[in-house]
């Protein structure tokens, strides 16, 4: 069980950048294992460190690596404020060509059909036309007319071991491009999940970005050079990426948003031992509140079941977060949804990401009783799967 409670230190590290932009990467599907983690700083979790965001070129050098099989889940931002939460997310990599004769058609598949990644070759996405970049997506985010951010994070992850293997060193490093601007290194500012074993190399790494959001604002966000790779596997390839942004409105209610993350693989199998426990406390909801949840996953597949997340008030309210496109069994289905539709802009757009879940859920019927903490639990489907992010967003009290 991984309890996540208010915390109120964060450490924030650089992590090495290998320039290397066009080495074509490896990735794997089964969870976490090799961590950055470097000249760490302890800050305050309401006031977070601002990511590395400087110019394509630059070099991070001297610096030690440790590794760690596995990053508990923690508290990485929380505060009430008059506003709330939005996200941008996108796939970096989709399938190809069909290595299963029973297989559905890949343009079928990227169109929603059922399709696992084991099932293709995959290969990357690329919107930018930009010969330097190996993949690269983009997604619309949403920040309401007038609202300022008050935080923002990016996090990306994949496979590194699929038909071929990606270096871990390129893990803490990405491009992104705010809407209209030219791409910016952005470097992991905190430790990185990776772990490897005998069918996968998974990783997620993510970086405080909130001067880069304050600056660029709303519109469409574009991330390249995830480390991922691509080809064809058992275990299949997989990657994308999340920001999450907390704003703040004038005009908008009082709200509590908080933002936890870590790097945890769900065990396949039933009961308590294959399942995890992610706590959300200090959010104060009185009875009849609105708020919605927002889960980042990786490896998990559209029609393996047994996955499914649930969440319960310290009121007693227990409920199941599902809708119709993340079915109480399947939530985990490779789907960038928000209350079980299509909420903004990706470029791709593929209904079924193969392997990448951002989903958002509503949280009012968990609310109806109020709560001043959730418990949100997760299992795994019958192949296993990781957990990345779980943000949640409630009404609170005046």
């Amino acid at each position: 069980m991984i309890s996540c409670l208010i915390s109120d230190k964060v450490h924030s590290c650089f992590v090495p950048l290998i320039e290397n932009g066009d080495r074509v990467m490896g990735s794997s599907r089964r969870i976490l294992g090799t961590l950055g983690l470097l000249s760490c700083l302890t800050l305050s979790a309401n006031v977070p460190v601002a990511g590395a965001a400087v110019p394509a070129g630059s070099r991070f050098s001297d610096v030690t690596v440790k590794e760690q099989a596995r990053v508990p889940f923690t508290q990485r931002y929380q505060a009430a404020l008059h506003g709330g939460l939005v996200r941008a997310s996108n796939s970096g990599i989709s399938c190809r060509k069909e290595e299963n004769r029973e297989a559905e058609p890949c343009a079928d598949v990227q169109g929603g059909a059922a399709g696992v990644n084991s099932d293709y070759e995959m290969f990357y996405s690329e919107v930018d036309k930009d010969p330097d970049t190996y993949n690269s997506t983009r997604s619309e985010l949403k920040v309401p007319q007038g609202a300022k951010v008050a935080y923002a994070r990016l996090y990306w992850g994949g496979n590194l071991r699929v038909g071929e293997q990606k270096p871990p060193e390129d893990n803490g490093r990405v491009l992104v491009a705010e809407p209209g601007g030219a791409y910016k290194e952005v470097l992991a500012d905190t430790v990185v999940g990776h772990r490897s074993d005998a069918g996968s190399d998974a990783y997620q790494a993510s970086a405080d970005v909130t001067p880069l959001v304050r600056k660029g604002g709303a519109g469409m966000w574009t991330v390249a050079q995830l480390n991922i790779a691509m080809g064809h596997s058992a275990v299949g390839a997989w990657g994308g990426w999340t920001l999450v942004v907390a704003y703040e409105h004038p005009q908008e209610p009082l709200r509590r948003v908080s933002v936890q993350d870590g790097f945890d693989g769900l065990l396949p199998g039933v009961g308590e031992a294959a399942g995890r426990t992610v706590e959300v406390a200090g959010l104060d909801a009185p009875a009849g509140s609105a708020g919605k949840a927002g889960v980042v996953a990786y490896d998990g597949d559209r029609g393996v079941l047994g996955d499914s997340l649930t969440v319960t008030a310290d009121s007693g309210r227990r409920v199941s977060l599902s809708d119709s496109e993340n079915p109480f069994n399947d939530v985990m289905n490779s789907t960038i949804t928000e209350f079980g539709r299509s909420s903004f802009v990706r470029q791709p757009e593929h209904m079924n990401t193969l392997g990448y879940d951002a989903d958002v859920f509503d949280l009012g019927p968990a609310l109806s009783g109020g709560a001043h903490s959730l418990s949100f639990k997760f299992t795994g489907e019958s192949q296993g799967q990781f957990l990345g992010v779980l943000f949640v967003q409630t009404d609170a009290r005046r």
